[in-house]
């Protein structure tokens, strides 16, 4: 058996310890919108074969299996929407074909501090890990290791979907205000997703290099300082969500200059000066700057 699909369905009761050794052969374990309780398998075949793990809104508890860091095959790890208790689980960043990470919404904690592990997700395209309990800064050594969310050719890339001929793999993202579901992951729509995680400090300067992203949201947080002028670089960036954290200080002119912006969100800052004019920034309205009492210019002259 190669897929093993049974999501969206109303099955419960814990999973069994062997399912991890079902087959060296499997490819796909997609448990997705069930009501499975317990833990998730904590071993796994060595040699085996699995690319996607989709484990996404179940009931699950305890921690990330170690075990993962033999899946040398796996490109989508989506334990999202579940009750996991544990630190980020470092060791999947050795993981060499690994696209997507999600780990939202359940109770990871702690500080992502420095690894071990000298590879750090150097192919992750996709990484959501919104609604946890993280601790202190953003995690810069990692954000500077994103190398598949930086100069994407995309006129010398073939364009393609995650996945096998037979079987292909589908995500919920949250990206431009709207969760909305891919029932198909294109190679070239790198997010990343960090928001309600509790992190603190300065936007790291460094995130201006992520030149491939579509989506950036770090929303909800305890994030100080200024807006980076480095985001001036996300030349294809269509959403950008810093909204209710701490930020202060003006709005960079430059980021005028990121045309394919389609949804900005700057609201519930400490922002001030006038708002920048030009390109996209004349269709936002006033929902895109509220609650910065220091901001002024259009569109905040308009009723809100």
């Amino acid at each position: 058996m190669e897929i093993l699909d049974i999501s969206h369905n109303n099955l419960s009761g814990m999973l069994p310890h062997c399912l991890g050794n079902f087959s060296k052969d499997l490819s796909v374990l997609n448990l997705r919108r069930n009501q499975f309780h317990g833990t998730t398998p904590q071993t796994f075949l060595k040699g085996n074969s699995i690319r996607t793990l989709d484990f996404n809104s179940n009931q699950l508890e305890g921690i990330v299996p170690g075990s993962l860091i033999i899946c040398r095959e796996l490109v989508v790890i989506d334990l999202g929407n579940n009750k996991i208790n544990d630190t980020f689980p470092h060791c999947l960043g050795a993981l060499p074909k690994l696209q997507v990470l999600v780990l939202r919404s359940n109770h990871f904690h702690g500080h992502i501090a420095f690894s071990k592990f000298k590879s750090l997700f150097m192919s992750l395209r996709i990484i959501d890990l919104a609604h946890n309990d993280f601790e202190r800064d953003l995690p810069e050594m990692y954000l500077k290791s994103l190398k598949a969310t930086m100069n994407i050719d995309e006129g010398n890339m073939t364009r393609k979907y995650m996945g096998e001929h037979y079987y292909q793999d589908s995500i919920m993202v949250t990206i431009k205000g709207l969760e909305i579901e891919f029932v198909k992951i294109l190679n070239t729509f790198p997010t990343i997703d960090l928001s309600s995680t509790k992190f603190q400090g300065e936007i790291p300067y460094c995130i201006g290099n992520l030149n491939s992203l579509r989506g950036l949201n770090l929303s909800h947080n305890y994030l100080t300082g200024h807006i980076p002028l480095s985001l001036r670089n996300l030349k294809i960036l269509e959403s950008l969500d810093l909204s209710s954290n701490k930020l202060s200080g003006g709005i960079p002119q430059e980021l005028t200059g990121l045309t394919f912006l389609e949804v900005l969100n700057l609201s519930q800052n400490h922002l001030n000066g006038f708002i920048p004019r030009g390109n996209q920034f004349e269709t936002f309205g006033n929902d895109s700057f509220y609650r910065n009492p220091g901001l002024r210019g259009f569109p905040l002259s308009k009723r809100c």
